[in-house]
């Protein structure tokens, strides 16, 4: 891809305006994983080391325009930023009436971008004002950056400069080396509960991969279009038919979509529920499937230790329940030992690498969701698009 580079960019002295996604999940106004916030760390260390001045731009929640509610205040993402850059982060609530001037080697955070009028849709005028408080603009929100927005895509248009930060360089080279130039064989893993939500990954993801991997509620779908009783699991009937095509469109350049061969159930979806290892035609009427058994983990993990590259969207069981998270735990540990090229995006995903320690194994982990998900689908990152142009 071609687009300005923070490192090719002078930013000595000058003011730096930052599109951040510090959009963390909060219990309580209280920060449960501040993942988000330590990945942005790079490009604004980046701009203080060389003296400028640097504004971010950051996003909590999906507040309605015009009305900043307290559960919407990015307050806690400038304490905790406060802490990590030890400097007292200062909020910028109406900075288009006073027009914040950050001294050399000092951030300034302007109140949640969500919130401005015009914000959503991309107005012009509201990228403007974005880029009236700049020297230069940096785009570094990959989790934002299939989003055309006013802080995203209209503020690019009007910076004296726009180029994109550390982490979204980081990132979409790691997913161009797993997408567009990956070491063969290629493994992608696409978990989750519905088909509907991921079909056309599915589909593009058909035609890019030598074996496709799917987990949770879309595996049901899948196992029963292959003609297997699932019982009372999670299913979309109304896609047997597309996942027959998503089957054959594989198959058809010599791949496949390995299914399990037995499977744990459960008689109801609870966190006491007695998990029971069944030969995947054994399934009862009354069974729910909520992971893949001992005999599925151990094909799995054949298949990626033979990977060169390895695709990771959803785990492939309820990880979140002990006794049905051995498949997505097994699946992780595969992938943290193989040595192919990893990468792994998504919320439940990022959890699930959490829990089993194994973060550091994974080549690169994307903090983007629905980007991470559109790039694999091959569309295009409009705030990227407007960087290209």
């Amino acid at each position: 891809m071609n687009y300005a580079s923070l490192k090719n960019i002078d930013v000595t002295n000058k003011t730096v305006l930052i599109r951040v996604d510090m959009n963390v999940p909060l219990n309580d106004g209280v920060i449960t994983d501040d993942t988000r916030i330590r990945a942005s760390l790079p490009s604004i260390e980046y701009c203080l080391e060389r003296g400028a001045g640097v504004i971010l731009m950051v996003h909590l929640g999906r507040p309605k325009e015009g009305i900043l509610k307290p559960e919407d205040n990015v307050l806690p993402i400038a304490k905790r930023l406060s802490k990590l850059l030890n400097q007292d982060i200062q909020i910028a609530e109406n900075w288009r009436d006073a027009k914040p001037e950050p001294k050399s080697g000092q951030v300034i955070m302007l109140q949640n971008v969500r919130v401005n009028v015009g914000e959503k849709a991309n107005d012009p005028e509201l990228g403007k004002a974005y880029a009236a408080l700049c020297d230069v603009f940096v785009f570094d929100a990959f989790g934002a950056a299939h989003r055309a927005q006013a802080s995203t895509h209209a503020v690019s248009q009007f910076a004296p400069i726009a180029c994109a930060g550390l982490l979204l360089s980081a990132e979409l080279d790691a997913l161009s080396q797993a997408i567009e130039s990956p070491k063969a064989p290629v493994v992608a893993i696409v978990g989750g509960s519905k088909v509907s939500t991921k079909l056309t990954i599915l589909e593009s993801l058909s035609q890019k991969v030598d074996q496709l991997i799917v987990g949770g509620g879309i595996a049901n779908t899948f196992l029963l279009a292959q003609g297997h009783n699932i019982g009372k699991s999670l299913v979309e009937t109304d896609l047997i038919e597309e996942a027959k095509k998503i089957i054959a469109a594989i198959e058809a350049k010599g791949g496949s979509v390995p299914l399990p061969s037995d499977v744990i159930v459960a008689k109801s979806f609870s966190t006491d529920a007695e998990a029971i290892t069944k030969d995947i035609n054994d399934v009862e009427d009354d069974d729910m499937i909520l992971d893949i058994g001992p005999n599925s983990q151990k094909v799995l993990a054949n298949i990626i230790a033979q990977a060169g590259t390895v695709v990771w969207n959803g785990p492939v069981g309820v990880f979140e329940f002990d006794q049905f998270a051995s498949g997505s735990q097994s699946l992780a540990q595969a992938i943290a030992q193989s040595d192919a090229f990893s990468i792994a995006g998504g919320g439940d995903t990022l959890a699930a690498i959490a829990k089993f320690g194994v973060t550091d194994q994974i080549s690169y982990i994307s903090t983007g969701g629905g980007a991470f998900l559109e790039f694999l689908e091959g569309k295009e990152l409009p705030a990227v698009a407007i960087l290209q142009n």
